[in-house]
């Protein structure tokens, strides 16, 4: 159930969100959706609770963290475009080194449970992650995005902002870039004279999709717009609508990886043919 309402959630972010140009009008929809999301998601733990404490720390821990770390995340960067300089690159640049300053104070601060959570550990799950210890590890101080008590444990809110932070730093990043003079087209021309992807888009997409579903950049936290956009500055290509032609391999007979698939058929003909020389 839960899962059929994330799944919801990120082909609605994908299909309208993404496209939108301008950073402003994106974060004002991906605030509305990821607000719809979690509204769903908090009737259904109101009307279903969790079976299990290993079930509520799921979805403290993997589950709810997704569409708020959207909620956080948008919310930043809409603060960001609103009290941003107008004009003046020199001035928007400073503006924005300081929130780079700001994210970098944040994960000093709260060092310790960064590295719980991406080391993996899980021994203090049953702690952070269920509504019975709530009162034992407050809230961290921060914009009261959304927090209903028994819609939050201790530190779920926190580990959807560590995910928003990511999201951020790359927000924060282009924009720097965009506004650096002379720095984007040198940094395009030097990259692009190295990788040309020269096997079929499709292909690529197939690629860009496996990465992103197994979560592999930055932790989970970032969309599938900025994965596409690291792949085709890295290999000097434009992909036209990704969405349409990942519809299309969804809609495949049969195998529906088949670039995936040859990989893997290829690299252990490799391994063997290594093996017999």
């Amino acid at each position: 159930m839960f899962d059929d309402v994330i799944h919801e959630f990120h082909n609605e972010l994908n299909a309208t969100v993404v496209p939108i140009p301008i950073p402003l009008k994106k974060a004002d929809k991906g605030i509305d959706i990821a607000n719809g999301t979690l509204s769903k998601l908090k009737e259904i733990v109101e009307k279903e609770d969790f079976e299990s404490t290993p079930d509520e720390i799921t979805f403290f821990k993997k589950i709810k963290p997704c569409p708020m770390s959207y909620l956080i995340y948008f919310s930043e960067v809409r603060s960001c475009e609103v009290r941003k300089p107008k004009a003046g690159k020199n001035f928007q640049y400073t503006f924005f080194e300081k929130e780079l300053q700001k994210i970098n104070k944040f994960f000093y601060k709260n060092n310790d449970f960064v590295q719980y959570m991406e080391q993996g550990h899980e021994y203090l799950d049953h702690q952070l992650f269920t509504r019975h210890h709530r009162k034992n590890f407050p809230f961290t101080p921060m914009i009261n995005y959304y927090q209903y008590p028994e819609f939050s444990s201790s530190h779920d809110m926190l580990w959807a902002k560590i995910q928003a932070m990511y999201r951020l730093i790359h927000y924060v990043r282009e924009a720097m870039e965009s506004i650096k003079p002379g720095k984007q087209d040198a940094s395009l021309d030097k990259k692009h004279k190295i990788m040309l992807w020269s096997g079929s888009k499709t292909a690529l997409v197939e690629l860009i999709y496996a990465v992103y579903a197994n979560g592999d950049l930055n932790h989970g936290a970032v969309d599938i717009s900025t994965v596409t956009s690291s792949f085709e500055d890295f290999f000097n290509i434009k992909l036209e609508n990704i969405y349409k032609t990942y519809s299309e391999i969804k809609s495949r007979k049969g195998p529906r990886a088949k670039y995936l698939q040859n990989l893997i058929i290829r690299l252990e003909a490799k391994m063997n043919q290594d093996d017999e020389n």
